[in-house]
């Protein structure tokens, strides 16, 4: 501390003198500190008006002051001068308490190891604990710094060096665990993605096929049907020209006209099948793909679609009774022999499905679900051909009546 602050300090409270007194032995303290050791010494009676015994607390003296106590005692303005002079000056180099203004950190304090103000000891959080002078303090501390040293460099420093040399060498080995994870993450997910797309595709490019069977089920026959409404609108036109037609050519092109509505009315009409597609696309997302465990999806099958029909018949032509006769029984055996068929064709599929039951629940593997859905899709592709080739030979006999 700075000598001529330790000047300026009074040695009872330790800070800058207030309102300094001098006692006639000299020395010089504040005035509220003399107070203070005054009621505390219990000398101030009543009945001692004249003057009252005070010890001084720097050289142990009895002194005698007046009945009217410290105020009686001079003021030292040659040391409030000065006082008042160093508080309005700067003093960089002296370090102030924080709590306090303009109080100088003179003392440390024991208790709580730190410099405190003479104001903190008095009036504030520290009043009453032990304390010490700057110099005392300093020479007491003074080989602390060598011990701490000894303290920071010793085995257990080693060992924390060695610990966080272990830990970063655990944390690039699990940083790199989990990038090693990520990689095969975004690995799999991408099988996965590219595998789900490709089943996609073939679901698409399956249901494209049974889209171009309907089309090659109904375009000729929607065809047939506009070329024969066309061939009506037609001899609509020439018919209603006959009427504003002479005698002799109405009756050289009634007669063609007639044949041609004959010939036209013989036609006979295409059959009417209503379609359905076998197996339908959402069936086999319900109950076969969304039981599919992910680690199975690429050995998931996607199914051979195809379109079965049933073909029901038109009305037939007007046609004299004998023919009608005819095409009654015609028809009667025709729906007799393809009941047969249809018979033995559902007999057949239903031993063989019982018979690749019989098979799975031994062993049910990809193979046999495999060979059953193609046994399956060949059994309806064959009860098709046969319908159709009975629907030929319909026609044929229409076409050999109308001869």
């Amino acid at each position: 501390m700075h000598n001529f602050e330790d000047e300026l300090t009074c040695p009872i409270c330790y800070s800058i003198f207030e309102d300094p007194r001098v006692l006639p032995c000299s020395h010089t303290f504040c005035r509220n500190c003399l107070e203070n050791v005054l009621q505390a010494s219990g000398n101030f009676y009543i009945w001692r008006p004249l003057r009252i015994p005070l010890k001084c607390p720097n050289c142990r003296s009895i002194i005698e002051i007046a009945s009217t106590g410290i105020e009686s005692l001079p003021v030292n303005f040659a040391l409030r001068a000065i006082i008042e002079k160093y508080q309005q000056e700067d003093h960089p180099d002296i370090v102030t308490c924080p709590e306090h203004y303009r109080q100088p950190l003179n003392v440390y304090c024991l208790l709580d190891k730190k410099l405190v103000c003479g104001h903190c000891l008095t009036i504030g959080q520290h009043h009453g604990h032990p304390i010490d002078d700057l110099q005392s303090a300093y020479l007491k501390e003074k080989d602390t710094p060598q011990k701490l040293l000894k303290q920071l460099t010793d085995t257990h420093w080693t060992d924390l060096t060695r610990l966080i040399e272990r830990l970063e060498e655990q944390k690039s080995h699990s940083e790199k665990m989990v990038q090693g994870d990520k990689e095969v993450v975004f690995q799999y997910f991408k099988e996965l993605i590219d595998t789900l797309e490709q089943k996609k595709k073939f679901f698409l490019t399956a249901l494209c096929d049974v889209s171009n069977l309907i089309s090659q089920e109904y375009t000729p026959q929607i065809e047939r049907l506009k070329e024969i409404k066309e061939q009506q609108l037609e001899l609509v036109t020439v018919t209603t020209s006959l009427e504003e037609e002479a005698p002799l050519k109405f009756l050289e092109k009634v007669d063609d006209v007639r044949q041609r509505v004959q010939m036209l009315k013989q036609r006979p009409l295409p059959v009417v099948q209503p379609v359905e597609i076998y197996p339908r696309v959402s069936k086999v997302l319900e109950e076969e793909w969304n039981r599919t465990e992910i680690g199975h999806i690429k050995k998931a099958l996607i199914p051979r679609m195809r379109i079965s029909s049933k073909r029901m018949p038109c009305s037939w032509p007007d046609k004299d009774e004998k023919e009608v006769e005819f095409f009654k029984m015609l028809n009667i055996v025709i729906v007799t022999l393809i009941s047969v068929i249809l018979m033995l064709i559902l007999f057949f599929n239903q031993h063989i499905i019982t018979f690749i039951n019989e098979i799975t629940s031994v062993c049910f593997s990809e193979v046999s679900l495999s060979v059953y859905q193609s046994l399956s899709n060949n059994l309806y592709e064959l009860k098709n051909i046969l319908c159709h080739i009975l629907y030929l030979l319909k026609e044929l006999m229409w076409k050999i009546v109308s001869l």
